[in-house]
């Protein structure tokens, strides 16, 4: 876990007398630039970078986006695919085994916006079943080992197969999809020598399909930890297919990935909590309110680095109070201090507010909804 981060004048935020807090703060100087550099990092290949939606959130972030070029996307909601949809992007997996009353309405979605290519995942054929008459392309999952969906990639008889049940079911095989975020626990060299040995496995699954007879159009592999792993993978140059990675936690990013990523990458986080200190309840103990529903604890405690403040150790939060240890010595900051949190995890903690403020140079620029938060209303009724 990151100890510190210094403090960096481009992050205070004037006229906070009237921000309630804890606040959702983003930067778009710092959130272009990190889109500028993964596009840097692919060789100006911006097709290749099928960006998740569930880290960035805002149509705000989306457009910004779309207006760079980068208009593939991944996502695991329908609202995700929805807001993706409205904000202009040109082509849309839903990177999540949907089914029954979900299915259903990312076909409506897809109808309601033609010109977007839009794509689902399976694994077997009773999920080809409910996509028939649609004009949905279909990935195949790939359980890289994480063991949450997906057929297991030395099962590649099974994939041939199921590429196969896609034709006869009269849809479109668009390729394979493989997700390797486990490997973000190992630290290097052990983490690109784990996820290049996947690699390996998945271009024989690549094989085995082309031998049957169906090309493989695009593999889709790498969220932020293994990034760089897919970067240096070389059968992933002139492979024969479109090689996308899907890293969405470089958008904003947070402690966790300032770890995972080489330094030289250059990545800045774009988005911060502002808090404020509400209480000193004992002698090297300050709190502010900033707990989990605010800065989420699902990657662990701490939940955050403090930006500027090495002597305070977040400890576990509660649902609106985030405690801190005051490093022996040091005074600490006073009641109604304000201070800006790094999230250890930023894609959950940008799910926690409805608003987002959009700071340049100090100023609050604009209020901006997260419109991508949570999930659409539970009945399909409602959406009609």
């Amino acid at each position: 876990m990151l100890q510190e981060f210094p403090w960096d004048e481009r992050y205070r935020v004037s006229g906070i007398e009237d921000v309630i807090s804890p606040a959702l703060v983003v930067y778009p100087e710092i959130l272009a630039a990190n889109l500028e550099r993964t596009v840097e990092l692919l060789r100006g290949e911006r097709e290749r970078w099928r960006v998740h939606m569930k880290t960035s959130k805002l149509g705000y972030t989306a457009r910004m986006m779309i207006e760079r070029g980068i208009r593939n996307f991944k996502c695991a909601t329908t609202l995700e695919l929805l807001v993706a949809c409205q904000c202009g992007a040109a082509d849309v997996l839903v990177a999540y085994p949907v089914m029954g009353a979900n299915a259903r309405r990312v076909r409506e979605i897809a109808e309601q916006f033609p010109k977007v290519r839009v794509s689902i995942l399976a694994e077997n054929e009773e999920q080809l079943r409910q996509w028939q008459g649609s004009r949905l392309g279909i990935f195949v999952d790939i359980n890289s080992g994480m063991n949450r969906t997906g057929i297991e990639q030395e099962h590649a008889s099974e994939v041939v197969k199921l590429v196969r049940a896609i034709a006869a079911h009269g849809l479109e095989f668009r390729g394979l999809h493989y997700y390797d975020g486990h490997y973000g626990a190992l630290r290097e060299p052990e983490r690109t020598a784990a996820a290049h040995d996947g690699y390996a496995r998945l271009m024989k699954v690549v094989r085995e399909v082309v031998r049957s007879g169906v090309e493989v159009r695009e593999v889709v592999t790498a969220g932020t930890p293994t990034f760089p792993c897919a970067l240096s993978f070389p059968d992933f140059r002139n492979a024969g297919f479109m090689h996308s990675i899907s890293p969405g936690t470089v958008v904003y990013g947070d402690a966790t990935s300032l770890l995972q990523l080489p330094a030289e990458y250059g990545y800045r986080p774009a988005v911060l909590v502002l808090t404020r200190v509400v209480s000193r309840p004992r002698a090297g103990i300050v709190t502010c309110d900033a707990g989990h529903k605010a800065v989420s604890a699902d990657a662990g405690v701490p939940t955050c680095v403090v930006v500027g403040h090495p002597e305070l150790t977040p400890l576990p939060p509660s649902e609106e109070h985030l405690p801190m240890a005051v490093q022996d010595g040091a005074a600490g900051p006073q009641p109604g201090e304000t201070l800006y949190l790094l999230p250890r995890h930023v894609c959950t903690t940008v799910n926690n507010f409805d608003d987002a403020l959009i700071v340049l140079r100090g100023a609050i620029e604009s209020l901006e909804k997260v419109s991508a938060r949570g999930h659409e209303p539970p009945l399909l009724s409602s959406l009609s």
